[in-house]
């Protein structure tokens, strides 16, 4: 090698200085630098990699059905970023199994210290310690990417009524979301258990789907005579229905109506009224999961759980209860 003829050193030396291992002295580094530097060495990554298992890199694993987990990645990377890793992104095609054996494959191929996936994958716990690489599957989507784990918690539902119900409502109506989804599922429960727990009244929970038109149905259909003065809707597309539904029946919010919604989406503050809604830090929970992965990378125990990923922003489209 001929960093190490200028040096003067041997080539088992040159190479634990590149793979940055101590033992060696001040003089010994200092030629070895200077060789480098004078040569304009630049030591074969790839290389180094098959020897060490350090390449200073993880991957992080895409789904590629229609799911935009930008948030997600931006608070993955930065994590992956700020403990000195760089990141490459991959989407691979099929199902679960699929992934999972293409993912077992790059863990063996000492490309990467570790793989963070946001699709599912089905590895066994004996598959997963068998890796060069570590891996941390994420445990917030389904095979779907219909969100599961922190994402169908519905206890914020819990807190919306609860304020609700000290602003002196005490009838309510749910406008779900879609079945198919734990997320809906958890929402619809929490408030079922948060009426019946607080002594409160529920005009029903009308099954949507996501959408603001059904925001719209559900209201339609209510009784003038009986109608509930809270919403409680599954996310910000559907109270963004309810309010035009009540709006086509004379009825002003958050005068008449109170309505939440979920998701914080973007044009949520900039309605008339502007949208009280539950915000899921999305960011916070790539990075979480980030975090895990290195932890697992270092072998490092996991990182303590961080604050929770939800929180409600109260807006103007919740107000006191009408009192005639």
């Amino acid at each position: 090698m001929d960093v190490a003829r200028l040096a003067g050193v041997s080539h088992q030396t040159v190479s634990r200085y590149l793979r940055f291992q101590g033992g060696l002295k001040p003089a010994t580094v200092e030629r070895v630098d200077a060789a480098i530097r004078e040569l304009n060495y630049r030591p074969n990554l790839v290389a180094r990699s098959m020897r060490t298992r350090r390449s200073g890199r993880v991957a992080i694993l895409m789904p590629t059905v229609a799911f935009n987990p930008a948030r997600m990645l931006a608070g993955a990377t930065a994590a992956a970023h700020a403990a000195g890793y760089a990141v490459d992104v991959l989407s691979l095609e099929g199902g679960a199994e699929a992934r999972t054996e293409r993912i077992l494959e790059l863990a063996d191929s000492g490309q990467v210290e570790g793989i963070l996936s946001l699709a599912p994958i089905t590895p066994s716990s004996d598959e997963l310690l068998a890796r060069d690489a570590a891996i941390v599957g994420s445990s917030d989507f389904d095979d779907e990417m219909r969100g599961i784990g922190e994402l169908a918690d519905g206890s914020p539902v819990r807190e919306l009524i609860a304020r609700l119900a000290d602003l002196g409502h005490r009838r309510f109506l749910h406008v779900a979301g879609s079945q198919d989804f734990a997320s809906a599922r958890g929402r619809r429960q929490t408030y079922l258990d948060s009426i019946d727990e607080l002594g409160l009244e529920s005009a029903g929970v009308f099954d949507g789907d996501w959408t603001a038109e059904s925001g719209i149905r559900a209201v339609d259909r209510l009784d003038e005579r009986d109608r509930p003065t809270a919403i409680i809707a599954a996310n910000d597309l559907v109270a963004s229905g309810v309010i035009r539904g009540a709006r086509d029946r004379g009825w002003s919010v958050p005068e008449d109506l109170s309505v939440t919604g979920w998701d914080n989406v973007p044009v949520g503050q900039f309605l008339s009224p502007s949208l009280t809604t539950v915000d899921i830090d999305l960011e916070r929970l790539g990075s979480n999961a980030m975090k895990r992965l290195i932890a697992s990378v270092r072998k490092e125990p996991d990182p303590a759980p961080d604050a929770p990923i939800s929180r409600i922003i109260w807006r103007e489209s919740v107000g006191p209860a009408p009192t005639d």
